[in-house]
């Protein structure tokens, strides 16, 4: 099966910092992909590659390839607006527009110029179903995003990036900053949403990431130490430093 997303003797350094080390990683369409690892590790900074976030960090250098359906997404030619158009993202804290909960979600359809409203309200809809939100606010499309929950404003971030019709969806720690009943809904809702996306998490949470992963990345002091299926990197660990983060030994 071809991979959807891959990465060969990846490097990138933060000026003379040398933060991710020849990481060389694959992952097939259809599955999550948990990153794991303490602090500072690496993880999220691998996750922004994906959607080129770390351009926006002055000092940064990348060698190594870095491919998204097989196209190397820091060739020069490549559109970076076509690509987070691909590429979506959700972000650790809910960050809603300041505009109501049908234009948060209409915001990335009007901006590629989309003007057919009809479309467009059909496709709010279709976003905010598939982020299990439709029912508890389509009577309040109208009201401001910011009157509704932390976890109701993190499932309308992922409507949002849904709307777009992504391929793959990037996640950092899309659950830590919400009480347990949104966490267990926002992990109920990843697992339906790999029917029709890729997606990558990072997550703190060991538990979150052995319930909604397919594949496991462990990351420690930049490196990829062990990647493989999640069940049997929670229970068969190949790396010794796998296993002592795994039973909480370090990190």
């Amino acid at each position: 099966m071809n991979s959807i997303i891959s990465t060969r003797f990846l490097n990138l350094y933060y000026n003379e910092f040398h933060a991710l080390k020849g990481i060389t990683m694959d992952i097939q369409p259809n599955t999550v992909a948990a990153l794991i690892g303490p602090s500072g590790c690496g993880k999220s900074t691998f996750l922004r590659l994906f959607n080129r976030m770390n351009d926006l960090i002055d000092g940064v250098k990348i060698t190594g390839d870095v491919l998204v359906n097989g196209k190397d997404i820091y060739a020069d030619v490549l559109d970076v607006v076509e690509l987070r158009r691909t590429v979506g993202m959700v972000f650790q804290k809910p960050n809603p527009f300041p505009k109501s909960i049908f234009e948060n979600v209409a915001y990335g359809m009007r901006v590629n110029g989309i003007t057919d409203n009809q479309y467009i309200a059909e496709k709010v809809e279709e976003s905010l179903r598939q982020a299990a939100l439709w029912d508890e606010v389509k009577d309040k499309l109208k009201k401001s995003a910011f009157e509704i929950s932390g976890g109701q404003q993190q499932r309308l971030c992922i409507a949002r990036a849904l709307a777009i019709e992504p391929k793959i969806l990037l996640m950092d720690e899309p659950a830590s900053a919400l009480d347990p009943i949104s966490s267990a809904k926002i992990e109920e809702l990843i697992w339906e949403l790999k029917k029709d996306y890729t997606i990558m998490i990072v997550t703190h949470n060991l538990q979150q990431a052995g319930r909604v992963s397919d594949t496991t990345a462990f990351f420690y002091l930049g490196e990829l130490v062990e990647y493989g299926d999640t069940k049997e990197i929670f229970t068969q660990p190949k790396d010794k430093k796998t296993q002592n983060y795994i039973t909480g030994r370090f990190g």
